[in-house]
């Protein structure tokens, strides 16, 4: 790999980093929720690729990154349904005074 192609890659890296920034300010909340369930599913994908890695792993520094890879994959995956399921407790109405105080209609009342 020599000095240009090394320039051009982190240079497409770079834009990327702008260009998803950019993409993902501009998503309405309504739809943070399904679009956090859609990359959780390809995150469990990077998992299982960071696993088939860190399996083919011959000399000590493969296994060392495969072993980072598939801990932090983990975290992201993890990480990424504890914001999920945050964000589905915000969309769920909260019980009225009246609906919490109702008796249950199976219960016996003294008398």
């Amino acid at each position: 790999m020599n000095d240009n192609s090394l320039l051009n890659e982190f240079t497409i890296f770079v834009l990327a980093i702008f260009i998803g920034f950019e993409v993902i300010s501009k998503v309405p909340t309504i739809l943070h929720t399904p679009l956090m369930s859609g990359t959780n599913a390809i995150h469990g994908i990077i998992l299982v690729g960071a696993i088939l890695i860190a399996a083919t792993a011959r000399d000590p520094l493969q296994i060392v990154l495969g072993l980072i890879a598939v801990i932090l994959a983990t975290i992201n995956v993890v990480g990424g349904f504890v914001v999920t399921d945050r964000m589905l407790e915000m969309f769920k109405g909260r019980p009225t005074p009246s609906q919490k105080e109702k008796p249950n209609p199976k219960e016996k009342t003294p008398g």
